[in-house]
């Protein structure tokens, strides 16, 4: 069933069209990817379905009991108040519940069972214990607690202040907030965004089991091929629908162009023939050839004619070139680490690795684990403070900064590129801004004034134009639409220099990565090949990493350990040991979740069982025995919470 109906909605910036004549119905449970280029509509179309703006015509429909929650690209939060206060807001129904049952156990032990009003004030307990059951009272805490360790928030970040976190982290804490509700239909405008590839695979977990219908806007093609069940794709201001995830739009729309470039094709053929003719037919000079002439033009003149492909906004142009060849060696680094001044703990430790010429090497890791730090050691912009690194010859660096600070906010575009390639002429810097979308009066738009998609298309035009050899690039695919992402990637797949990336896409690791570089705090674990390859050997590694190394008694460092470099092959003997080891873990976990739900059970059954002994009359009389019942249900309910807790953790 339609939980929301949108017919013909169109809505214009001043003369300027955005979105025009937009129908489409969304089904209960379903999942919609939004995508197009930067500045196609999308967030318009989500703040109109949000009622944050309205459409300059068309109608909306959606039930008055469905819910909606919005993610935005920013958020409303109170800056004085805690993160704690802000999930709190959240779960304010139960807080009030449990204060109301409170009390009216307090009222209903302290009144005379002949009372007027006893007998309505038992109702209402017995009530609100039912209700505060279904709505899930007696697992809220280890829920809330559940979202937000995924979004990385441990119990330090409860009492912090909500203007003492960083951008990234308020993004992770709205989307947060946002899954608590659990909306009939969530709005989620680039969710993925400061999410690392941990909670990423969490969101999407939790997202496949959302009963609600999801709509998202996102460029994260990895996301958008697990999450989806169609595709929306805005356009030249309309909107189009197509069934199933990222990669079957892909394909479905590649065969569209390539059908209606026949077509094209096929017309002007006939356009061209039928020119020909008339022109022969004229060349003549006879009344009767004359005639037919005319005929020909008039029927040309009402073709319908086919217009041609491609004709979406413009992308980006790229090409990665050097100006020489570097040396065979890129970076050897053994046991390298980084502790910042005031800190007492480095931010990461025991870093080897040896890079060679000609690699694409992609670098993940939690938030925070250090990636940054570590390209800005390559670049020479901080020393490490422990360890060897040794940087090859004839090495020309260039860096890509997610958070654009190498630009000059005050700077004009065009100046911006003047500054650092003084050599070029101004007509042929035009040329180069006009390749990465930068035309006519836009070249001379603040730096400051750019929108996060602008710097970063500035960004890679500075990295194009240096003729570096080795490209040191931080979450480089942020910001990008996906159009331009598969540009850059196409750019870099023919880029005969070295590549050093840090990204959480998914989708660019695959196509990009020779080898995946995993950050922890004591060092590197390395990987052949690119994602998938990564998730395969790293699910067949988790579980038997830690036999491994007892087994061979520490004759692999974490680097030596190699998952897919077959340095470390192992034996059948070990392969079979490992194996047993691996079944028993699951038998062992699988016997321990049983043990754990049966007494969760027992757990809310207990529970059940005092609150109707809590509502017996001759209980409800006796104060004394009202109170430790009381006493008893705090406890069952505490016990219960933990039992949740443990219970997530084993999912």
């Amino acid at each position: 069933m339609p939980v929301l109906s949108v017919t013909d909605i169109s809505k214009s910036y001043g003369v300027t069209p955005v979105i025009q004549n937009v129908s489409f119905h969304i089904e209960e449970g379903e999942k919609i990817g939004v995508i197009g280029v930067n500045g196609a509509g999308k967030t318009t179309l989500l703040n109109i379905l949000a009622g944050k703006e309205k459409p300059d015509s068309g109608s909306l429909f959606m039930s008055n009991d469905v819910t909606m929650g919005y993610l935005t690209q920013s958020d409303s939060f109170d800056d004085s108040g805690t993160l704690l206060d802000e999930t709190k807001k959240i779960y304010g129904a139960f807080e009030r519940m449990e204060s109301e049952m409170s009390e009216l156990s307090q009222r209903i032990a302290s009144a005379a069972r002949e009372s007027s009003g006893y007998e309505d004030m038992l109702k209402r307990y017995g009530d609100l214990q039912d209700r505060y059951r279904e709505m899930g009272g007696f697992t809220y805490k280890s829920e809330m607690r559940g979202i937000l360790s995924s979004m990385a928030f441990d119990e330090s970040f409860y009492d912090k202040k909500i203007s003492t976190l960083s951008g990234g982290e308020r993004t992770r804490l709205a989307l947060a907030c946002l899954l608590m509700e659990k909306p009939d239909i969530l709005l989620l405008d680039e969710p993925t965004n400061h999410l690392d590839i941990g909670m990423l695979k969490w969101l999407e977990q939790f997202m496949r089991s959302y009963r609600g219908a999801v709509m998202i806007v996102s460029h994260d093609r990895y996301f958008l091929d697990q999450m989806t069940d169609r595709i929306f794709e805005i356009e030249n201001t309309r909107l189009k629908c197509y069934t199933g995830n990222y990669t079957a739009f892909a394909e479905k729309k590649r065969q569209e162009r390539e059908a209606a470039l026949r077509a094209y094709n096929k017309q002007q053929d006939e356009i061209r023939r039928e020119e020909d003719i008339i022109r022969k037919f004229k060349e003549r000079g006879t009344e009767h050839l004359a005639k037919r002439a005319a005929s020909r033009e008039k029927k040309l003149a009402a073709m319908d004619m086919i217009e041609k492909p491609d004709s979406a906004p413009g992308t980006l142009k790229i090409s990665f070139h050097q100006k020489y060849k570097s040396g065979n060696d890129i970076f050897t680094a053994e046991d390298i680490s980084m502790r910042y001044p005031g800190h007492i703990r480095p931010v990461f430790s025991g870093v080897s690795f040896d890079i060679k010429r000609g690699e694409r090497i992609c670098v993940v890791g939690s938030n925070g684990i250090g990636k940054t730090t570590l390209l800005k050691i390559l670049s020479g912009e901080l020393d490490r403070t422990g360890g060897y690194l040794k940087r090859g010859v004839n090495l020309d660096i260039g860096y890509y900064d997610q958070r654009q600070e190498r630009l000059d906010p005050d700077n004009t575009v065009i100046d911006e590129i003047y500054d650092t390639f003084r050599l070029y002429k101004e007509s042929e810097i035009r040329a180069f801004l006009g390749r990465f979308m930068f035309r006519g009066d836009s070249v001379f738009t603040r730096v400051g004034d750019l929108s996060g998609g602008e710097k970063a298309r500035l960004a890679l035009l500075k990295l194009m134009m240096s003729g570096s050899n080795v490209l040191l690039l931080d979450e480089p695919t942020n910001h990008l639409d996906i159009d331009s992402k598969e540009v850059f990637e196409d750019a870099l797949l023919a880029y005969p220099g070295t590549v050093i990336a840090v990204s959480h896409d998914r989708y660019f690791l695959n196509r990009i990565a020779t080898k995946i570089y995993e950050m922890e705090s004591g060092g590197i674990v390395k990987y052949e090949g690119g994602y998938d390859y990564y998730e395969e050997k790293k699910a067949q590694v988790s579980s038997g990493n830690r036999y491994i190394k007892e087994l061979r008694d520490g004759a692999s460092s974490r680097e030596g350990f190699e998952a897919g470099g077959g340095e470390t092959q192992l034996s059948a003997a070990e392969e079979r040991i490992l194996n047993k080891k691996k079944q028993a873990e699951e038998k062992r976990r699988a016997r321990q979740k049983e043990k754990l739900e049966k007494s969760i059970e027992q757990k809310e059954q207990e529970i059940e069982d005092i609150q109707q002994e809590m509502c017996r009359p001759a209980v409800l009389s006796d104060p004394a025995k009202l109170g430790k019942l009381d006493e008893k249900l705090k406890e069952a309910k505490a016990s219960l919470d933990g039992l949740y807790d443990e219970w997530t953790e084993m999912e």
